[in-house]
């Protein structure tokens, strides 16, 4: 999908740090014959890369080998980085993707949190360092990368043998949800956190209705207003941006030149506001006639210069290949800007992928998992933010999705990094009590009367607690 971002918010997913003494990394399942990492390394193909280790569990960073085509095995194999927050093999289990790179500090999920079990938090393939080599850009679609789940699902299930849950934020969210189109009996329920669902790629204009009508009408027009005036300034701003960028080594090859790189920027700018700021934020938008300084700060902060250099691109070129072969990709109109626009096709993937990378659409992907939402699906729960674009195009729930027990709820103001958490009381309890009950832990209490439904792991703030990490890219 076609996105414009600039923070990567460990969606829902805390990122830590430790500092545990090396005894701990015993304390969890100390009965278990033979230790925990013995028994995953015998399964075939795992290989260890680090233990870190953290109070109360084991984690551990692994390698698990898998086939570059599932479809035909014997084309060649890569390393899949995952990592392993080993509870006991008696609790649940939640497999957990971002979509991206796997962090290796220890973190738990919020379903993680609620079960209070085990996690597997799996790296996407082409994410280095699980590309393979050399790179068959065409083995990276969604039906493979479900594929990688499936097989490491089967290869953990004998040690983790009650239930499992799928779980992910943003693309990670899409993630889970295409894994269970795919793979529908592996998982016993899933949570997908502010996934989009962008079912045709040329149909956007749910984008511009929600951006017609997100938070208050005073702070759209400013927003829109710094949006414009970010472009009447462009000479002198796209000077220093190239100025900058020169002093640390950024290029744009890739993009072709600092000022389209520059427009890019921009058009991201109020997207990125709501995506990752809320309706209280509003008082930070600069007066339209701020200083070139003021201004400049402010589109940095927000949508991030280093986003479109070529550095800024690399990391997640996965990502935009995929969202110009099958995921899709936003494409507001900004009437408001056109007559200052001099690249008005270039806000589209095909734009950051190098152009040595072959990239084609294949229409029917995404409307092959909607309708599958829509139909079949069961034990599905879609969390969106109210004020976050990406609930504009939000996964369809069918006929009957309550007695399949799927759900779609919005938290109130939420944005990209909503969560269970943030619910209405109702909702919340609803969803909380969904997830213990497919994970099979819901206490009896909760069996009777759903509102008493909470978490069973205590907050923990290193493992729970949401950072935003400043990661200027263009991405759900």
């Amino acid at each position: 999908m076609r996105k414009a971002v600039r923070w990567l918010l460990a969606l829902t997913m805390s990122i830590g740090t430790v500092g545990a003494s090396s005894a701990a990394a015993g304390a969890a399942d100390t009965t278990a014959t033979p230790d925990i990492k013995d028994r995953i390394l015998k399964i075939p193909g795992m290989s260890f890369v680090e233990e870190k280790p953290y109070e109360g569990y084991r984690y551990l960073v692994l390698n698990y080998t898998q086939p570059v085509d599932h479809r035909n095995p014997a084309k060649g194999t890569f390393q899949q980085r995952f990592t392993l927050l080993h509870k006991a093999t008696d609790r649940p289990t939640v497999f957990y993707t971002s979509g991206y790179n796997v962090s290796t500090t220890p973190s738990r999920s919020e379903p993680t949190r609620i079960v209070d079990g085990n996690q597997v938090s799996m790296e996407y393939r082409f994410f280095t360092p699980s590309r393979p080599q050399p790179a068959d850009w065409s083995k990276l679609d969604i039906w493979q990368a479900a594929s990688d789940q499936h097989r490491l699902f089967e290869a953990l299930k004998p040690v983790y043998g009650k239930n499992w849950l799928a779980t992910g934020g943003s693309k990670g969210g899409m993630t889970a949800t295409y894994y269970r189109r795919f793979y529908p009996k592996d998982m016993n329920g899933t949570v997908a956190y502010v996934a989009p669902n962008d079912v045709v790629n040329d149909e956007d204009s749910a984008y511009d209705r929600f951006l017609a009508n997100v938070g208050d009408q005073a702070c759209r027009t400013q927003l829109n207003s710094v949006q414009r005036e970010a472009l009447v300034r462009r000479g002198e701003i796209v000077a220093r941006y190239q100025k900058w960028a020169d002093e640390n080594g950024k290029t744009f090859k890739t993009v072709g030149s600092a000022d389209k790189a520059y427009e890019n920027v921009v058009l991201d700018l109020v997207w990125a506001f709501w995506q990752y700021h809320l309706q209280s934020d509003c008082k930070t938008v600069p007066a339209t006639k701020a200083s070139t300084d003021e201004l400049y700060k402010f589109i940095d902060d927000i949508s991030g210069f280093d986003g479109y250099t070529d550095q800024g691109l690399e990391r997640f070129t996965p990502y935009y290949y995929q969202a110009g072969t099958e995921l899709g990709s936003p494409t507001p109109k900004f009437a408001h800007l056109k007559d200052l626009l001099r690249y008005r096709d270039s806000y589209q993937p095909r734009t950051y992928v190098p152009r040595d990378i072959p990239m084609k659409f294949r229409p029917g992907a995404m409307a092959d998992v909607d309708r599958w939402v829509r139909e079949k699906s069961s034990n599905m729960l879609f969390v969106y933010g109210q004020n976050d674009p990406w609930s504009a195009e939000p996964f369809r729930l069918g006929r009957g999705a309550t007695a399949r027990h799927d759900y779609r709820f919005y938290a109130p103001g939420g944005n990209h990094g909503s969560n269970i958490s943030q619910l209405v009381a109702d909702e919340r309890a609803t969803a909380t009590a969904e997830v213990l009950r497919w994970a099979g832990v819901a206490p009896a209490a909760v069996q009777k009367d759903e509102h008493k439904a909470k978490p069973l792991a205590p907050y923990n703030e290193k493992l729970d607690k949401q950072k935003v990490e400043r990661q200027n890219a263009l991405r759900p």
